[in-house]
């Protein structure tokens, strides 16, 4: 019997699941590109977060696609994405991924929405393709040294196992239930916002062949994502920063990118850690619906 590949348990009302066929280029074999569609109006690209998938913004898709046409991709490697064996999960690789999305949909005045590691990617992709970028929203960009270590010592025992030669890739493909949640809860203000489905999908999607092998090379990747920062004063869009109160970024992390970008919007959102999408989408569905 065939193998089949897992699907996403949640379902995000209104949004339909999309591919990209895989494609050969210079560097190599690009895998599938799975993303979630929803809604009318002007694009808008959303990109999730380190260790999560497009249903991240289960719950902005909703408040946000009666003024959008909105697309939510599983980055590369993550989420519903194809696994390419070898494959890069560096910076420019992940932003590779960003900007097929938009060249082969022939997406036009984007308004690019990311959250964590997909915040650094909205603002080099913005950077890259300015033709195309209307708006970019970075929420708690992942720019700074530690990264979700900084989730609490769990996270720093686990993600320091996961980075060490030898050892790393037989920590990366055990992931105990209650180890993840606790991970996940330590970029929350409120932890309730973790909702118990979630976490069964984001573990369902870590059982898929391979897919350790990912989740340690995303994790290597941090240098290069705060390598990225020296992009951002590329970028010719308007950018508006959106920071939880609670995040883990210090404030000189977020006074740092104040100093590159002096002209860009900044916002903190009261008692908000670090997936605004989970806990706050109110926040930012109203930013971005008022922005239309």
């Amino acid at each position: 019997m065939p193998h089949q590949e897992p699907r996403p348990t949640i379902s995000v009302p209104g949004a339909t699941s999309h591919t990209l066929a895989p494609r050969e280029e210079g560097r190599g074999r690009e895998g599938a590109l799975r993303y979630l569609k929803a809604g009318t109006g002007a694009p808008l690209v959303l990109l999730h977060t380190v260790r999560t998938q497009a249903e991240h913004f289960r719950s902005l898709i909703p408040l946000i696609s009666e003024q959008y046409t909105v697309y939510a991709l599983d980055l590369p490697g993550m989420g519903y994405s194809e696994i390419v064996p070898g494959a890069s999960y560096d910076e420019p690789a992940m932003r590779a991924g960003v900007e097929r999305l938009l060249t082969e949909l022939d997406l036009h005045d984007v308004t690019l929405v990311g959250e964590s590691m997909g915040a650094v990617l909205a603002l080099t992709t913005a950077a890259d393709l300015p033709e195309r970028v209307r708006r970019v929203v970075a929420v708690n960009a992942y720019d700074f040294r530690d990264g979700i270590a900084r989730s609490g010592l769990l996270a720093r025992v686990v993600v320091g196992a996961v980075l060490t030669p030898g050892v790393g890739p037989v920590v990366a493909g055990v992931e105990p239930k209650p180890a993840l949640r606790r991970i996940l809860q330590g970029g929350l203000g409120d932890r309730s916002a973790l909702r118990p489905d979630y976490v069964d999908e984001l573990l369902r999607v870590g059982g898929r062949p391979g897919y350790p092998t990912v989740a340690r090379a995303v994790y290597q990747s941090l240098p290069s994502l705060i390598a990225a920062r020296s992009r951002y004063p590329e970028v010719k869009a308007p950018i508006h920063f959106i920071y939880g109160e609670k995040d883990w970024s210090r404030p000189t992390d977020r006074q740092a990118n104040k100093n590159l970008l002096p002209a860009a919007d900044f916002t903190q959102v009261p008692g908000a850690g670090h997936f605004i999408a989970l806990e706050r989408p109110d926040v930012l569905a109203d930013l971005l619906n008022t922005a239309v």
